[in-house]
Protein backbone atom coordinates (compact mmCIF):
# COMPACT_ATOMS: atom_id res chain seq x y z
CA UNK A 1 0.00 0.00 0.00
CA UNK A 2 2.86 2.40 0.75
CA UNK A 3 4.44 1.82 -2.68
CA UNK A 4 1.20 2.57 -4.49
CA UNK A 5 0.81 5.78 -2.43
CA UNK A 6 4.33 6.87 -3.27
CA UNK A 7 3.70 6.45 -6.98
CA UNK A 8 0.64 8.64 -6.73
CA UNK A 9 2.85 11.55 -5.57
CA UNK A 10 5.89 10.84 -7.73
CA UNK A 11 4.11 10.83 -11.07
CA UNK A 12 2.44 14.24 -10.59
CA UNK A 13 5.70 15.66 -9.25
CA UNK A 14 7.61 14.47 -12.28
CA UNK A 15 4.88 15.82 -14.54
CA UNK A 16 5.02 19.21 -12.80
CA UNK A 17 8.79 19.28 -13.06
CA UNK A 18 8.58 18.44 -16.77
CA UNK A 19 6.11 21.28 -17.31
CA UNK A 20 8.32 23.71 -15.39
CA UNK A 21 11.40 22.69 -17.40
CA UNK A 22 9.48 22.98 -20.65
CA UNK A 23 8.24 26.48 -19.72
CA UNK A 24 11.73 27.57 -18.71
CA UNK A 25 13.10 26.32 -21.99
CA UNK A 26 10.22 27.87 -23.96
CA UNK A 27 10.51 31.34 -22.40
CA UNK A 28 14.25 31.58 -21.80
CA UNK A 29 16.09 29.32 -24.28
CA UNK A 30 14.16 29.20 -27.57
CA UNK A 31 15.19 31.62 -30.37
CA UNK A 32 14.17 35.17 -29.51
CA UNK A 33 14.05 36.65 -33.02
CA UNK A 34 10.85 36.59 -35.02
CA UNK A 35 12.14 36.12 -38.57
CA UNK A 36 15.35 35.16 -40.31
CA UNK A 37 18.81 36.70 -40.12
CA UNK A 38 20.53 38.77 -37.46
CA UNK A 39 19.24 42.09 -36.17
CA UNK A 40 20.87 44.93 -34.26
CA UNK A 41 19.61 46.91 -31.31
CA UNK A 42 21.16 50.31 -30.53
CA UNK A 43 21.01 51.49 -26.92
CA UNK A 44 22.07 55.06 -26.23
CA UNK A 45 22.30 57.42 -23.27
CA UNK A 46 18.63 58.36 -23.45
CA UNK A 47 17.32 54.82 -23.18
CA UNK A 48 15.55 53.49 -20.11
CA UNK A 49 14.18 50.00 -19.57
CA UNK A 50 10.90 50.81 -21.32
CA UNK A 51 12.64 52.01 -24.48
CA UNK A 52 14.91 48.94 -24.40
CA UNK A 53 11.77 46.79 -24.25
CA UNK A 54 10.25 48.75 -27.14
CA UNK A 55 13.33 48.25 -29.33
CA UNK A 56 13.48 44.52 -28.65
CA UNK A 57 9.74 44.01 -28.97
CA UNK A 58 9.75 44.94 -32.66
CA UNK A 59 12.02 41.99 -33.48
CA UNK A 60 11.17 39.38 -30.83
CA UNK A 61 8.62 36.65 -30.24
CA UNK A 62 6.04 37.34 -27.54
CA UNK A 63 7.09 34.51 -25.23
CA UNK A 64 10.81 35.39 -25.47
CA UNK A 65 10.06 39.01 -24.56
CA UNK A 66 8.21 37.73 -21.51
CA UNK A 67 11.25 35.65 -20.60
CA UNK A 68 13.58 38.64 -21.12
CA UNK A 69 11.42 40.85 -18.88
CA UNK A 70 11.41 38.16 -16.20
CA UNK A 71 15.22 38.07 -16.25
CA UNK A 72 15.34 41.87 -15.98
CA UNK A 73 12.99 41.88 -12.97
CA UNK A 74 15.32 39.51 -11.14
CA UNK A 75 18.51 41.46 -11.89
CA UNK A 76 20.01 44.92 -11.55
CA UNK A 77 20.00 45.58 -15.31
CA UNK A 78 17.34 48.29 -15.12
CA UNK A 79 19.65 50.41 -12.95
CA UNK A 80 22.76 49.70 -15.05
CA UNK A 81 21.73 49.87 -18.71
CA UNK A 82 24.80 49.84 -20.96
CA UNK A 83 24.92 51.75 -24.20
CA UNK A 84 26.06 50.01 -27.35
CA UNK A 85 25.26 48.24 -30.59
CA UNK A 86 24.24 44.68 -29.90
CA UNK A 87 23.82 41.92 -32.46
CA UNK A 88 20.83 39.65 -31.93
CA UNK A 89 21.80 36.59 -33.92
CA UNK A 90 19.47 34.00 -35.33
CA UNK A 91 19.09 31.33 -32.64
CA UNK A 92 19.97 33.63 -29.72
CA UNK A 93 17.65 33.01 -26.79
CA UNK A 94 16.21 35.53 -24.34
CA UNK A 95 18.86 34.43 -21.86
CA UNK A 96 21.68 34.98 -24.39
CA UNK A 97 20.35 38.41 -25.37
CA UNK A 98 19.93 39.40 -21.73
CA UNK A 99 23.51 38.32 -21.02
CA UNK A 100 24.82 40.40 -23.96
CA UNK A 101 23.00 43.55 -22.91
CA UNK A 102 23.70 43.18 -19.20
CA UNK A 103 27.44 42.56 -19.70
CA UNK A 104 27.90 45.08 -22.51
CA UNK A 105 28.94 42.43 -25.06
CA UNK A 106 28.72 44.66 -28.12
CA UNK A 107 29.23 43.94 -31.79
CA UNK A 108 31.92 46.15 -33.31
CA UNK A 109 31.32 48.61 -36.14
CA UNK A 110 33.42 48.79 -39.30
CA UNK A 111 34.28 52.48 -39.55
CA UNK A 112 35.62 53.65 -42.90
CA UNK A 113 37.38 57.02 -43.03
CA UNK A 114 36.15 58.73 -46.22
CA UNK A 115 38.15 61.06 -48.51
CA UNK A 116 36.06 64.10 -47.62
CA UNK A 117 37.20 67.69 -48.07
CA UNK A 118 36.18 69.36 -44.81
CA UNK A 119 35.95 68.68 -41.10
CA UNK A 120 32.17 69.10 -41.05
CA UNK A 121 31.81 66.47 -43.79
CA UNK A 122 34.03 64.09 -41.82
CA UNK A 123 32.01 64.70 -38.65
CA UNK A 124 28.80 63.99 -40.53
CA UNK A 125 30.15 60.75 -42.01
CA UNK A 126 31.47 59.49 -38.66
CA UNK A 127 28.25 60.32 -36.80
CA UNK A 128 26.31 58.01 -39.13
CA UNK A 129 28.32 55.09 -37.74
CA UNK A 130 28.73 56.19 -34.12
CA UNK A 131 26.58 57.16 -31.16
CA UNK A 132 28.28 60.58 -30.97
CA UNK A 133 26.52 63.29 -32.97
CA UNK A 134 28.18 65.34 -35.71
CA UNK A 135 28.23 68.56 -33.65
CA UNK A 136 30.24 66.90 -30.87
CA UNK A 137 32.72 65.39 -33.35
CA UNK A 138 33.09 68.65 -35.27
CA UNK A 139 33.76 70.57 -32.07
CA UNK A 140 36.67 68.23 -31.28
CA UNK A 141 38.06 68.42 -34.81
CA UNK A 142 38.11 72.21 -34.79
CA UNK A 143 39.04 72.89 -31.15
CA UNK A 144 42.59 74.27 -30.94
CA UNK A 145 43.35 72.62 -27.59
CA UNK A 146 42.12 69.21 -28.73
CA UNK A 147 44.09 69.45 -31.98
CA UNK A 148 47.23 70.54 -30.11
CA UNK A 149 46.94 67.50 -27.83
CA UNK A 150 47.66 65.33 -30.87
CA UNK A 151 50.22 67.70 -32.40
CA UNK A 152 47.97 69.35 -34.99
CA UNK A 153 46.20 72.62 -35.72
CA UNK A 154 42.55 72.86 -36.77
CA UNK A 155 43.79 73.39 -40.36
CA UNK A 156 45.84 70.18 -40.27
CA UNK A 157 43.69 67.98 -38.01
CA UNK A 158 42.43 65.94 -40.97
CA UNK A 159 46.02 64.74 -41.44
CA UNK A 160 45.50 62.44 -38.44
CA UNK A 161 42.90 60.41 -40.33
CA UNK A 162 44.30 57.71 -42.59
CA UNK A 163 41.60 56.52 -45.01
CA UNK A 164 41.10 52.91 -44.08
CA UNK A 165 38.51 50.72 -42.39
CA UNK A 166 38.76 50.26 -38.62
CA UNK A 167 36.82 48.27 -36.04
CA UNK A 168 35.40 50.36 -33.22
CA UNK A 169 32.44 50.20 -30.90
CA UNK A 170 29.34 52.21 -31.75
CA UNK A 171 29.37 53.97 -28.36
CA UNK A 172 33.07 54.86 -28.54
CA UNK A 173 33.56 58.36 -27.12
CA UNK A 174 34.97 61.08 -29.35
CA UNK A 175 38.14 61.27 -27.24
CA UNK A 176 38.72 57.51 -27.52
CA UNK A 177 38.05 57.65 -31.24
CA UNK A 178 40.68 60.36 -31.66
CA UNK A 179 43.12 58.33 -29.55
CA UNK A 180 42.59 55.37 -31.87
CA UNK A 181 43.00 57.49 -35.01
CA UNK A 182 46.22 58.95 -33.58
CA UNK A 183 47.56 55.45 -32.88
CA UNK A 184 46.60 54.26 -36.37
CA UNK A 185 48.27 57.31 -37.92
CA UNK A 186 51.51 56.63 -36.06
CA UNK A 187 51.37 53.00 -37.13
CA UNK A 188 50.87 54.05 -40.76
CA UNK A 189 53.86 56.40 -40.69
CA UNK A 190 56.11 53.84 -39.00
CA UNK A 191 56.48 51.75 -42.15
CA UNK A 192 59.38 53.76 -43.58
CA UNK A 193 57.13 56.59 -44.70
CA UNK A 194 58.40 59.04 -42.09
CA UNK A 195 62.00 58.60 -43.27
CA UNK A 196 60.97 59.23 -46.87
CA UNK A 197 59.23 62.44 -45.79
CA UNK A 198 62.35 63.57 -43.91
CA UNK A 199 64.48 62.86 -46.99
CA UNK A 200 62.22 65.18 -48.96
CA UNK A 201 62.55 67.87 -46.31
CA UNK A 202 58.83 67.68 -45.54
CA UNK A 203 56.74 67.00 -42.45
CA UNK A 204 54.00 64.38 -42.44
CA UNK A 205 51.41 67.15 -42.54
CA UNK A 206 53.09 68.73 -45.57
CA UNK A 207 53.20 65.39 -47.38
CA UNK A 208 49.49 64.85 -46.74
CA UNK A 209 48.66 68.40 -47.81
CA UNK A 210 50.50 67.91 -51.09
CA UNK A 211 48.91 64.46 -51.47
CA UNK A 212 45.45 66.01 -51.10
CA UNK A 213 46.20 68.31 -54.03
CA UNK A 214 47.52 65.41 -56.11
CA UNK A 215 44.35 63.41 -55.37
CA UNK A 216 42.20 66.33 -56.49
CA UNK A 217 44.18 66.71 -59.69
CA UNK A 218 43.84 63.11 -60.85
CA UNK A 219 41.98 59.94 -59.93
CA UNK A 220 44.49 57.92 -61.93
CA UNK A 221 46.71 56.26 -59.31
CA UNK A 222 49.35 55.36 -61.91
CA UNK A 223 49.81 59.02 -62.83
CA UNK A 224 49.88 60.41 -59.30
CA UNK A 225 53.68 60.00 -58.79
CA UNK A 226 54.21 62.10 -61.94
CA UNK A 227 51.86 64.83 -60.73
CA UNK A 228 53.48 64.74 -57.28
CA UNK A 229 56.92 65.10 -58.85
CA UNK A 230 55.82 68.19 -60.77
CA UNK A 231 54.45 69.91 -57.67
CA UNK A 232 57.53 68.93 -55.67
CA UNK A 233 59.70 70.56 -58.35
CA UNK A 234 57.70 73.76 -57.94
CA UNK A 235 58.12 73.69 -54.18
CA UNK A 236 61.88 73.24 -54.47
CA UNK A 237 62.25 76.16 -56.86
CA UNK A 238 59.97 78.49 -54.90
CA UNK A 239 57.48 78.62 -57.73
CA UNK A 240 53.78 78.97 -56.76
CA UNK A 241 51.97 75.65 -56.93
CA UNK A 242 49.15 77.22 -58.94
CA UNK A 243 46.90 74.25 -58.24
CA UNK A 244 43.34 74.74 -59.46
CA UNK A 245 41.81 72.50 -56.75
CA UNK A 246 43.01 74.97 -54.09
CA UNK A 247 40.92 77.66 -55.77
CA UNK A 248 37.84 75.48 -55.39
CA UNK A 249 38.69 74.83 -51.74
CA UNK A 250 39.42 78.47 -50.96
CA UNK A 251 36.09 79.53 -52.44
CA UNK A 252 34.24 76.52 -50.97
CA UNK A 253 32.74 75.92 -54.40
CA UNK A 254 33.42 72.26 -55.08
CA UNK A 255 30.98 71.92 -57.95
CA UNK A 256 32.73 74.12 -60.50
CA UNK A 257 34.22 72.27 -63.46
CA UNK A 258 36.29 75.02 -65.01
CA UNK A 259 38.61 77.58 -63.43
CA UNK A 260 38.61 81.04 -65.00
CA UNK A 261 41.27 83.73 -64.66
CA UNK A 262 39.07 85.99 -62.49
CA UNK A 263 38.81 83.19 -59.89
CA UNK A 264 42.56 83.16 -59.33
CA UNK A 265 42.48 86.36 -57.24
CA UNK A 266 40.30 84.90 -54.48
CA UNK A 267 41.49 86.12 -51.08
CA UNK A 268 42.30 82.91 -49.26
CA UNK A 269 45.42 81.33 -47.70
CA UNK A 270 44.52 78.29 -49.80
CA UNK A 271 44.93 80.22 -53.05
CA UNK A 272 48.18 78.78 -54.40
CA UNK A 273 48.19 81.26 -57.26
CA UNK A 274 48.60 84.20 -54.84
CA UNK A 275 50.61 82.40 -52.14
CA UNK A 276 53.80 80.42 -52.55
CA UNK A 277 54.38 77.13 -50.81
CA UNK A 278 51.77 74.74 -49.53
CA UNK A 279 48.35 75.83 -48.24
CA UNK A 280 47.77 75.76 -44.44
CA UNK A 281 46.45 72.22 -44.53
CA UNK A 282 45.01 69.49 -46.74
CA UNK A 283 42.12 70.28 -49.05
CA UNK A 284 40.71 66.81 -48.44
CA UNK A 285 41.69 63.65 -46.58
CA UNK A 286 44.21 62.19 -49.03
CA UNK A 287 44.15 58.61 -50.20
CA UNK A 288 46.93 56.19 -49.29
CA UNK A 289 47.77 56.11 -53.02
CA UNK A 290 48.11 59.90 -52.98
CA UNK A 291 50.35 59.89 -49.90
CA UNK A 292 52.60 57.19 -51.31
CA UNK A 293 52.69 59.00 -54.66
CA UNK A 294 54.24 62.02 -52.95
CA UNK A 295 56.70 59.91 -50.97
CA UNK A 296 57.65 57.95 -54.09
CA UNK A 297 57.27 60.76 -56.62
CA UNK A 298 58.82 60.45 -60.06
CA UNK A 299 61.98 62.52 -60.41
CA UNK A 300 61.72 64.56 -63.61
CA UNK A 301 62.15 68.16 -64.81
CA UNK A 302 58.53 69.01 -65.52
CA UNK A 303 57.15 72.23 -64.01
CA UNK A 304 53.80 72.40 -65.79
CA UNK A 305 50.87 70.15 -66.50
CA UNK A 306 47.48 70.45 -68.13
CA UNK A 307 44.60 68.02 -68.43
CA UNK A 308 44.64 66.13 -71.71
CA UNK A 309 42.18 67.25 -74.35
CA UNK A 310 40.86 63.69 -74.69
CA UNK A 311 39.32 63.92 -71.18
CA UNK A 312 41.05 60.68 -70.19
CA UNK A 313 41.70 62.06 -66.71
CA UNK A 314 45.45 62.18 -67.33
CA UNK A 315 47.74 65.12 -68.12
CA UNK A 316 50.19 66.56 -70.60
CA UNK A 317 53.41 67.63 -68.86
CA UNK A 318 55.78 70.37 -69.94
CA UNK A 319 59.19 71.72 -68.97
CA UNK A 320 58.72 75.20 -70.45
CA UNK A 321 55.88 77.65 -70.12
CA UNK A 322 55.61 77.98 -73.90
CA UNK A 323 54.99 74.25 -74.26
CA UNK A 324 52.47 74.43 -71.43
CA UNK A 325 50.51 77.19 -73.21
CA UNK A 326 50.17 74.94 -76.24
CA UNK A 327 48.83 72.13 -74.08
CA UNK A 328 46.45 74.53 -72.32
CA UNK A 329 45.13 75.90 -75.61
CA UNK A 330 44.23 72.40 -76.82
CA UNK A 331 42.43 71.61 -73.57
CA UNK A 332 40.55 74.93 -73.59
CA UNK A 333 39.39 74.27 -77.15
CA UNK A 334 38.15 70.82 -76.11
CA UNK A 335 36.19 72.34 -73.20
CA UNK A 336 34.60 74.88 -75.49
CA UNK A 337 33.57 72.18 -77.97
CA UNK A 338 31.83 70.28 -75.19
CA UNK A 339 30.20 73.43 -73.85
CA UNK A 340 31.75 73.03 -70.42
CA UNK A 341 31.55 76.33 -68.57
Amino acid sequence: MKKIGSKKFVIPAVACLAVILFLCYYYFFTPMLAGDGSRYVYIDDDDDIDSVYAKLDTMSTHHSMSGFKTLVRHSSYEEHIRTGRYEIEQGNSAFTVFRKLKNGLQASVKLTIPNVRTADKLAGALSKKLMADSAEILMALTDSATCAKYGYKPETMLCMFIPNTYEVYWNTSVSKLLDKMDAESKKFWNFGREKKAEAMGMTKEEVMTLASIVDEETANDAEKPMVAGMYYNRLKTGMPLQADPTIKFGGKDFGIRRIYHNMLTIDSPYNTYKNTGLPPGPIRIPTVAGIDAVLNHVRHNYLYMCAKEDFSGTHNFAVTYEEHLENAARYSEALNKRGIK
